[in-house]
């Protein structure tokens, strides 16, 4: 072939080094586009013809190939969108595309994507979508037990449905009680505290209010709500017990109380009575006197009806679990330690969605509540160099790539972006050396034209 196949080799080369400039310029221009892989690219030989060892062979042609990098992670950032997230290792985000918006709700294609674009945010429907308009899917979580629903993903949605009240069913308490209390009219002796004996025991009329007040300690206050998510404020006091005989305070022994919330009638309810042993541990709990169930075994007092300024909850569970209640000694003669804790709330509206470091979709609500509501998959492939990209820094499944595993894959990390894998330095210099060649192979075509020229004038 001589000087025509110097040039149809060098036109080769310069298709070649054509391709490696159209991958760089890919990379340069997508340097800053989130969760994007850049194409490097493979140059192969084609061998010419002319014999069966390499000494009667010439150098042949050149190809190009498009080389992926999906197994190269870019460099993660941290961002301030609570919806935002990264990948830190292997896998992808399964999503998919909108197919149609009818009526102001939006259907979905059938196709799914996978990408590695964490930039979602929530849009006015409740999907989240990237930038490049790809929908997040998951996997839907059950609201009593938190585990997936399912094993086949679909797009996350988080809608604006306020979230339900919820009654309260048990206040856990601690305190600690002082062995000899000192209320406002403390006289310097344990007899002093609670010297009228007609509030002693029992409910507290509104005529004794004042008397309960003087001989009684506080022991902290908490809301706490019914069904419907009415808030009701329990204000706790004690008062140790009284012997009806002579007035005279019982050791070691209390009587719990909880506000009506009224003005007339009983102003405080008896809970129940708790005595405590030397060591000031719980020793015994009596409901028989008071509107508590007592249950000593598991150190709780159970409220069948409690109402408070005319605001009813049921069967309200004062636990003491774990020794929470004692009796030590006290210099200022009050309750310390006091913790009021409960497991209602009210109905709370949308306030916003998050994204936690196990990869589940958290939405937060105005009454303090937050609930996880999808877990989001990560998807691998055995082949992943082989996933076919699309538009938007995403890529579909091909039969060389395989099926998507959604049982694996990296970690999700929130309030991160993972940035382009395309370095524009590297690029540059890549650039450098694709311009070299090209020129160096369009030398070769002009040289062999000026040879071939010769050629023919020596017929001349």
């Amino acid at each position: 072939m001589g000087i025509y196949g110097a040039i149809n080799t060098a036109v080769s080369g310069l298709t070649a080094q054509a391709t490696a400039l159209e991958n760089i310029s890919g990379n340069v221009a997508n340097s800053q586009t989130t969760g994007y892989k850049r194409l490097d690219t493979t140059f192969s030989d084609l061998v010419s013809g002319g014999g069966y060892t390499q000494a009667a062979q010439v150098s042949g042609t050149t190809t190009s190939t498009s080389r992926a990098t999906n197994t190269i992670q870019g460099d993660i950032t941290d961002v301030d969108v609570d919806t935002y997230m990264a990948i830190n290792g292997e896998g992808y985000f399964v999503v998919t595309r909108a197919s149609d918006v009818i009526d102001g709700s939006t259907s979905f294609a059938e196709e799914t994507f996978y990408t590695r674009a964490g930039d979602f945010e929530r849009d006015q429907e409740g999907y989240l979508i990237n930038g490049a308009g790809y929908y997040l899917q998951g996997f839907p979580l059950d609201p009593e037990t938190g585990n997936a629903i399912g094993d086949a993903a679909s797009v996350i949605r988080v809608e604006n449905q306020p979230l339900a009240a919820s009654a309260t069913t048990t206040i856990d308490y601690q305190a600690n009680l002082p062995r000899i209390p000192q209320p406002n009219d403390y006289a310097d002796t344990d007899a002093s505290a609670l010297l009228n004996a007609s509030v002693g025991t029992g409910n507290v009329a509104d005529t004794n209010n004042q008397d309960f007040l003087d001989s009684s300690i506080s022991g902290g206050s908490i809301s706490i709500y019914n069904q419907n998510g009415t808030a009701m404020n329990v204000e706790v006091r004690y008062a140790k017990t009284v012997n009806e005989d002579t007035g005279v305070p019982v050791e070691d022994t209390w009587n719990m109380y909880i506000a009506t919330g009224e003005d007339t009638g009983d102003t405080w309810y008896n809970v129940g009575e708790v005595t405590f042993d030397d060591t000031g541990e719980l020793s015994s709990m009596d409901g028989t006197l008071g509107i508590g169930t007592a249950d000593f075994a598991n150190e709780n007092f159970t409220i069948a009806s409690l109402n408070i300024g005319g605001t009813t909850v049921s069967n309200v569970e004062i636990s003491f679990g774990g020794g929470a209640l004692t009796q030590y000694s006290d210099a200022d003669g009050s309750a310390s330690s006091v913790s009021l804790d409960q497991d209602g709330y009210a109905a709370g509206e949308l306030v916003g969605v998050a994204v936690d470091q196990s990869g589940r979709v958290i939405a937060s609500y105005s009454n303090n509540q937050q609930r996880p509501v999808f877990q989001i998959p990560l998807a691998t492939f055995e082949a992943e160099q082989n996933l076919q990209r699309v538009d938007g820094a995403a890529f579909a499944a091909t039969s060389s790539s395989g099926d998507p595993d959604l049982t694996g894959g990296g970690q999700i990390r929130s309030n991160k972006l993972e940035l382009s894998n395309a370095d524009i330095a590297d690029e540059f210099s890549k650039l450098i050396i694709t311009q070299q060649a090209y020129s160096a192979n369009s030398k070769i075509v002009t040289s062999a034209d000026e040879m071939l020229d010769s050629a023919l004038n020596m017929v001349r």
